[in-house]
């Protein structure tokens, strides 16, 4: 090993010498290079005139988003542009709500069903209804119901516990559904408030016109600005707040779909059952 050690320190010494001679040779080079160089500059210079320098153009560098997006909302009037502001802060905050909310709800079906199946099966409902309570969504709480009724001496019955599920299934069906009528509100109110400012922009440049007795571009320029910027803004905000809304329409339809799918594998669970009263 201190042989190994050796070997390559000596290498390395033998690698570094040649490295600095080669930089040196270089070094020497350059240097030679940089005085024929200047003296070829000099002699240069004293045979032309000097050279009128050319003006250096400055380029300007490009505005940030962020400052041109603050540019036009103050340039689209700040109280109607505020407006659809709000529009889309209030959406939002709906929107990821309901993002949240359908996300927790989601879980693996098909293994839930299947340990639900197996601990009914075994006439263990007590148990099959303690898994549901420690199961999130709506899935669980169908099933806990009808598994309550099952459970029971006087709602044991097939009617009643079809019953039972219809019902919970209607309810849990509504509680995803529970603020989309605010999504869907604030994606008609956005581009309308853009319409209103876009009326207002119109009769702001209306009343330049009989105030200045001229329809020049630059007497009309600044309601029609008003008008056309706050439109932007808001068709902007309704197509932001509709993506959101048709992702939570999907997840909605999905999860409505595997309550379905549960609730009949849930009313055969019932039947198949030894309390379950035929």
């Amino acid at each position: 090993m201190k042989k190994l050690f050796a070997i390559v320190a000596l290498v390395a010494a033998c690698s570094f010498a040649a490295t600095s001679n080669v930089m040196a040779q270089e070094e020497a080079e350059e240097a030679a290079t940089e005085q024929v160089d200047t003296a070829a500059v000099d002699t240069a210079a004293a045979e032309e005139p000097v050279a009128a320098e050319a003006p250096a153009v400055s380029e300007e560098p490009s505005e940030s988003l962020h400052k041109v997006l603050k540019t036009k909302f103050i340039e689209g009037d700040a109280g109607f542009m505020s407006l659809v502001a709000l529009a889309l802060v209030l959406g939002l905050a709906f929107c990821i709500e309901r993002v949240i909310y359908l996300t927790l709800a989601q879980v693996n079906t098909r293994k839930f069903m299947a340990e639900l199946a197996d601990l009914v099966a075994k006439d263990k409902v007590d148990e099959a209804i303690n898994l549901c309570l420690n199961t999130r969504g709506p899935v669980s709480q169908v099933s806990r119901k009808a598994l309550l009724c099952l459970n029971s001496k006087d709602q044991n019955d097939i009617a009643t516990i079809e019953r039972t599920i219809n019902t919970e299934a209607e309810i849990q069906g509504s509680y995803l559904e529970q603020h989309c009528s605010w999504i869907t509100f604030f994606i008609a109110s956005a581009p309308s408030l853009g319409f209103l400012g876009t009326v207002i922009g119109m009769v702001m440049a209306f009343d330049t016109i009989e105030k200045a007795g001229d329809i020049s571009p630059t007497v009309v320029a600044g309601g029609m600005k008003v008008a056309l910027i706050t439109t932007i803004f808001g068709i902007v905000v309704a197509l932001i707040l509709q993506l959101f809304y048709n992702f939570i329409l999907g997840s909605i339809e999905g999860l409505t779909a595997h309550m379905e799918e549960s609730a009949q594998e849930l009313l055969t669970m019932c039947v198949k059952s030894p309390k379950c009263q035929k």
